[in-house]
């Protein structure tokens, strides 16, 4: 049996997040449909990470296992002749048995956009969470800076999928304005359920004076979620930079 890995992208507004569901649409049972089209057996995907649904992934990692023989450069080919428009297979690599593109993925990168304006712009729409009120980017990159380090991250997830620890590391957390536009960029060894869309909430709240960026420090320690920001709309977050390293096999991808 081959393992193959897929690279590829999805504006996910129509789906209900990535892992399969007994009633909704999901990025994996499309996926896994017409993979099982091109290779003629049933598929499972395992991807790199649950994206929420209205989430969307400029980059995303998924593998499975085949016994068909189809040439790895023509995959991607074959599947998007089976796929909407909103989910595209950018490029397919055979990797070694134990590769998992969950498992094996050491660092992940979310970017969260806010549209800070009056005005919607509807290139925007789903696509970037539209916030009224300005928000100084400076005071956001002070909050930001804050949840860099190891820490206990309880006080920015949603209770659902249970986790052996809450602690996680945060390599980088960088705010950047460009016109009307705002972006978040975060990257980290593991996020907990909704984490990156808290952080953002927060960095909000800390700009509209609700609490000091300093302040974020002591809510960590505390573990308190409801003295952190809100969980702001999933549709201005996407999954944008993968790193991978088990041993084997090394590689990133970005947008």
């Amino acid at each position: 049996m081959r393992n193959i890995a897929l690279f590829l992208r999805y504006e996910g507004t129509a789906y209900h997040g990535w892992q399969m569901q007994k009633t909704e649409r999901t990025i994996q049972e499309t996926l896994e449909l017409a993979a099982a089209r091109v290779m003629g057996h049933p598929v499972k995907m395992t991807g790199c990470g649950r994206t929420d649904a209205g989430v969307h992934a400029k980059v995303y990692v998924a593998n499975f296992h085949t016994s068909a023989r189809i040439p790895t450069d023509r995959i991607p080919y074959a599947l998007n002749t089976h796929l909407p428009d909103d989910i595209a297979v950018t490029g397919a690599r055979e990797v070694p048995e134990h590769f998992n593109a969950i498992g094996s993925c050491i660092r992940k990168e979310y970017t969260y956009l806010i549209y800070n304006s009056h005005i919607r712009d509807p290139f925007y729409v789903n696509r970037a969470w539209l916030y009224p009120k300005h928000l100084d980017e400076t005071v956001m990159q002070r909050a930001a800076q804050q949840f860099v380090g190891t820490h206990d991250f309880a006080a920015v997830r949603s209770v659902g999928t249970e986790v052996r620890s809450t602690v996680r590391t945060v390599y980088y957390y960088e705010v950047e304005r460009k016109g009307n536009l705002i972006a978040l960029r975060v990257c980290a060894n593991g996020f907990l359920y909704n984490m990156a869309r808290a952080m953002a909430g927060t960095c909000v709240y800390a700009a509209e004076g609700k609490f000091a960026p300093e302040d974020i420090g002591g809510i960590l320690e505390r573990g308190d979620r409801t003295a952190a920001g809100p969980t702001v709309p999933p549709g201005g977050l996407y999954m944008t930079k993968l790193w991978y390293d088990d041993g084997e096999v090394s590689f990133h991808v970005e947008e």
